[in-house]
């Protein structure tokens, strides 16, 4: 039995007061999909299915290159974040694994295998940290780690990544996430050519201790915190990477990490056409790695990314597993709020893109018809699938409206009272 932090009793009492009005809405809504030959049980029972997991960073607040402005009974360490993500699935039924980052998360292995048990939680991906100088390493990262000219430096970056393999084996992680902030700020600094050679070399070390169970996931971004070039920038670059290490190697695709008006949801196609899609961080952006909440700025995009992936799940790709996780930055929201939101909105996107009509669609392509073929898009993404989350949250033991139940806990006030106030910490940039 998990250790709930927020009573049951509430989540009951807070259920009661919206489960007419659901059952009204529920019963509304599957007569509507009825008349389009659609189950609305067979929808939900999918929608219960499917899980995304939080990261451990993000139930702290968030900041920027300028400044960061704490919010009240923020974590002080890795139990404390577990405590606030087992919150998140008591009341959202969504996000039952947990994504460590090491060594932010660092502690020992069998005493987060016990909290996670004693929570009901899970361990997601690993994720390593060669972008941020640890205290009393030996070698600085400020001009790169697994691509860095000097080889001690790339053997000390290589051993951390192993470092994290051990340590999410003994914890039952199943992958490996590497994201490097590896590139140059000046033309000439660096020789592209070389520096991608040596990052290719300490991929491929890393790549031979990841167990056979296992996946690697190399995540691209086009820019920051080296803003002339980076070693992984685009999806292509990603796809050559995972091509060259080898099966067990995928790309993960960080909504965030991507230009204005770049078309990701081809990117996805692409990848899962030619079987290198491991994954998503799932976030939003207006200019660049925002990292908003999932689907605030474009929940249609949102949509389309789980057009694709509903299209390959459908259609039986072959080893067809993504995983998907939640990676945003907080900075002006309580940070349980925003992850449950966001767990919301991914259920959301999946539950619209579920009711696709997939005969009619490819009809539409068949026939060149651009407009019609777009209606069909738009039909399943206008339709309120509301009511379908609600039901699938509440019967898991959730909370139909997760926000008010949040809210009337009193959750943050609590935990206030327990952990001390973090300290405003300023930037470099005036």
């Amino acid at each position: 039995m998990a250790e709930f932090r927020i009573a049951q009793d509430l989540i009951a009492s807070e259920n009661d007061k919206r489960a007419p009005a659901l059952e009204a809405d529920y019963e509304a809504l599957g007569a509507t999909l009825a008349r389009r030959g659609v189950d609305i049980e067979a929808i939900t029972r999918k929608v219960a299915e499917f899980f995304v997991a939080v990261p451990s960073w993000g139930v702290g607040t968030g900041g920027t290159r300028f400044a960061r402005f704490p919010g009240s009974g923020e974590p002080r360490g890795i139990f404390d974040k577990l405590d606030d993500c087992a919150v998140i699935n008591q009341l959202t039924q969504a996000t039952p694994n947990v994504s460590l980052h090491i060594p932010w998360d660092k502690a020992d292995a069998k005493e987060l295998k016990a909290k996670g048990d004693a929570l009901g939680l899970g361990f997601d991906a690993m994720n390593s940290n060669t972008f941020s100088d640890a205290p009393g390493q030996a070698h600085s990262y400020k001009y790169g780690s697994l691509s860095h000219t000097d080889a001690a430096t790339r053997a000390q970056a290589v051993e951390h990544n192993l470092e994290c393999i051990e340590i999410g084996k003994a914890i039952g992680s199943k992958a490996l996430t590497v994201w490097i902030g590896d590139g140059s700020n000046f033309p000439g600094q660096s020789n592209f050519t070389r520096a991608f050679e040596r990052y290719l070399a300490s991929m491929a070390e890393i790549y031979k201790a990841v167990p056979d169970d296992w996946k690697l996931f190399s995540e691209h971004k086009m820019y920051e915190p080296a803003f002339y070039s980076t070693i992984v920038q685009d999806w292509g670059t990603n796809y050559l990477i995972a091509q060259t290490l080898g099966p067990k190697a995928q790309c993960l695709v960080d909504l965030g990490h991507h230009a204005p008006n770049t078309n990701i949801e081809m990117i996805v196609a692409r990848l899962i056409q030619f079987g290198k899609l491991g994954g998503f961080h799932f976030n939003d952006s207006k200019y660049g790695d925002d990292d908003l909440d999932a689907g605030v700025i474009d929940p249609y995009r949102l949509f389309l990314v789980f057009n694709e992936l509903v299209d390959a799940e459908q259609r039986g790709v072959n080893d067809f597993n993504p995983a998907h996780m939640i990676d945003q930055s907080h900075n002006v929201t309580d940070p349980i709020e925003s992850l449950i939101n966001s767990a919301n909105e991914i259920r959301r996107a999946y539950a619209q893109a579920l009711l696709v009509d997939r005969k009619a669609l490819e009809g539409y392509q068949q026939d060149n018809d651009a407009l019609m073929a777009s209606e069909t898009l738009k039909r399943a993404y206008r339709a309120d699938v509301e009511p379908i989350l609600a039901e699938a949250r509440r019967r898991a033991g959730g909370a139909i409206d997760p926000i008010a139940a949040y809210r009337a806990s009193g959750y943050r006030k609590k935990v206030a009272a327990e952990r001390p106030a973090s300290v405003a910490g300023g930037g470099g940039i005036i």
